[in-house]
């Protein structure tokens, strides 16, 4: 059993009491017998029979579960920064996209990259995500798009669970777009992604989901339909990118097929937000994707007053996000989605650890609860998000077991 001690402010983000609750306890202590909770609390309600020997000292600073980046594309070849370019010179995305660039480019530099390539790169993000106090990572195939790439894809995630201690949830996102060399075929890639790539990943399990992205130059309503009842006939949760360079309807067939969460939606329509507040499905929201590609930012305060839950995430990717770092991603939150900072915190916690169906084990300090969570070097996560630096994080906690920094006793 091991206590930390001497916490100024530790934030335990139940799952109840709506998206600004995160049930702030000053003067807080922490026990955990190997990977689980066992008392989070005043550290003067501490039961006697709590042993406080080489207990470590968390110097007055604040503790928080360890944040879970809940959308992310974390296995890629290549980078696309000449497009960055191309995209302050005025380009638009769709644009790059139509002449062979953007997602193409990358599919084409992940499928030249062996397996070994392709976890070194990705082990590396993951050191990096580590070190911010990430630790639970949603990670998306999608740069295959073909039956052999997008299984070398979640192999690399099933390698890099078993190799290195972030948590990975692997998501099939084999309905990134229809590839170029499917050009003409739609109907043959969408017949090869229901069946033969979905059944395969249902028997093997090597996704808990499967992803659509529903936009122009990428999949319609119904094709999406089609693919994602298939999924759910094969035991696979359902995901969705919805509604980010225009308004098509995709949070709406997210609510209408019980997906776990419809991601991006910064043009979905008033009727899909009421669609979703009913369904449950959580909002994802991708704020460094607003940043680099200069598109609107999702409308966190609306989806907030209708009790939508909402969630925040890097979508790091080569192309329009090419950042993990999810306390920026926070930052950005708050300053153009009006969200506050403590519902910036339970959207990268309890209710990211929703978006992947985690909410009973991860993304709380409860009593039950995994013991995932970060030290940082801020009294409070008001000034956490607000004193912005390139890193806040003393100490990473995974599974009770320290996976960056430490804490002396």
């Amino acid at each position: 059993m091991k206590l930390l001690g001497n916490i100024g402010t530790l934030y335990r983000v139940p799952a109840i009491g709506g998206q600004a609750r995160v049930d702030p306890v000053q003067g807080a202590a922490l026990v955990w017998e190997d990977a689980r909770i066992v008392f989070a609390g005043p550290e003067d309600d501490l039961p006697a029979t709590i042993d406080r020997t080489g207990a470590l000292d968390a110097g007055g600073r604040c503790v928080i579960p360890g944040l879970i980046d809940c959308h992310t594309h974390l296995c890629f070849g290549g980078w696309r920064g000449r497009e960055f370019a191309q995209r302050l010179a005025g380009e638009s995305y769709q644009a790059i996209q139509a002449a062979g660039g953007g997602i193409a480019s990358t599919v084409k530099a992940t499928r030249q990259a062996g397996a070994d390539e392709l976890i070194d790169k990705a082990g590396r993000a993951l050191r990096e995500m580590a070190s911010l106090g990430v630790t639970t990572v949603e990670a998306k195939s999608g740069y295959g798009l073909n039956f052999e790439d997008e299984i070398k894809q979640l192999e690399v995630y099933r390698a890099l669970n078993r190799s290195q201690a972030v948590e990975l949830i692997p998501t099939c996102l084999g309905a990134h777009l229809v590839p170029p060399d499917f050009a003409g075929r739609r109907e043959e890639y969408i017949d090869l992604l229901c069946s033969r790539l979905i059944p395969t990943v249902a028997e093997r399990a090597l996704a808990q989901f499967f992803d659509v992205f529903i936009e122009d130059g990428a999949f319609s309503l119904e094709e999406a339909r089609r693919i994602l009842q298939t999924a759910r006939d094969h035991g696979l949760g359902l995901k969705v990118h919805a509604d980010q360079l225009s308004a098509g309807g995709g949070a709406g067939l997210a609510a209408e097929l019980g997906a776990v969460s419809a991601e991006h939606l910064e043009y979905a329509s008033d009727a899909d937000r009421e669609a979703m507040a009913a369904s449950g499905t959580v909002a994802v929201s991708l704020p460094l994707a607003s940043l680099y590609l200069r598109e609107r930012y999702f409308p966190a305060r609306d989806w907030i007053n209708a009790d939508v839950p909402v969630a925040v995430a890097t979508d790091f990717n080569p192309g329009s996000a090419p950042s993990c770092h999810l306390p920026l991603a926070l930052l950005l939150a708050c300053l153009n989605q009006q969200m506050s900072p403590a519902e910036a915190l339970k959207g990268a916690t309890q209710y990211a650890a929703r978006a992947i169906g985690l909410e009973t084990s991860h993304g709380s300090l409860l009593p039950g609860y995994q013991a995932d969570f970060a030290l940082l070097d801020a009294p409070h996560i008001d000034h956490w998000l607000y004193h912005f630096r390139p890193n806040a994080c003393l100490a990473t906690v995974k599974r009770g077991e320290f996976i960056y920094g430490d804490i002396p006793a």
